[in-house]
């Protein structure tokens, strides 16, 4: 995006996206320390500033709703243990890392840590309890075996939130792949008008 002195410009956190493909939606996400914003490319730049200042509050608010401390990880961790591990894969601590972009959670029985990819935040809750499940399970089996799925398959949204998670592992790299406006977790959709 050019700057011109007579166009308001957003914060530099903020990239505005303009998309050919997009005809009447708005949408943001967070990329790292950043926030994208896509716009349809026939948007009038007098509407620019507006959609961005609205889309900026639509993600703080889904922000302040869906943020997790580590603290309550650590909670819902065991709280699904207790559920479905009758309590025996207990953690010692659970908390999100910014440096998993490959997988979604990982689990180290020897000190019985779980860490998930911040990636996750946001997501729906069945999707982070599942991941939570899996990471649990390694501490009982570390192997991918059949030992350790039927432990995943206690839980009774196993199938689905891989299928979830898969859609969305799908979705990001097609959308790299193509270089088009990729669909995130944490992205706040709106419709043509705020």
């Amino acid at each position: 995006m050019t700057s011109n002195p007579a166009e308001p410009s957003p914060s530099p956190a903020v990239e505005i996206r303009r998309s050919r493909r997009r005809k009447q939606t708005v949408s943001a996400y967070r990329e790292g320390e950043r926030t994208v914003v896509l716009l349809p490319a026939g948007m009038r730049r007098a509407d620019e500033q507006r959609w961005v200042d609205e889309m900026l509050r639509r993600l703080a608010a889904k922000d302040a709703r869906a943020r997790r401390s580590d603290a309550d990880l650590l909670r819902r961790a065991r709280t699904l243990s207790t559920r479905y591990f009758d309590g025996t894969a207990q953690p010692a601590g659970v908390r999100w890392v910014d440096n998993q972009n490959g997988r979604w959670g990982s689990c180290t029985p020897g000190d019985r840590t779980i860490r998930l990819s911040r990636r996750l935040d946001g997501m729906p809750d069945w999707v982070v309890d599942y991941v939570l499940v899996h990471e649990l399970a390694h501490l009982m089996e570390a192997a991918h075996n059949d030992r350790f799925w039927a432990l995943v398959r206690r839980y009774p949204r196993t199938e689905r939130a891989m299928g979830y998670l898969e859609g969305i592992t799908a979705a990001w790299a097609s959308s790299d792949a193509r270089d088009a406006d990729r669909p995130v977790a944490g992205e706040v959709d709106a419709g043509a008008e705020p």
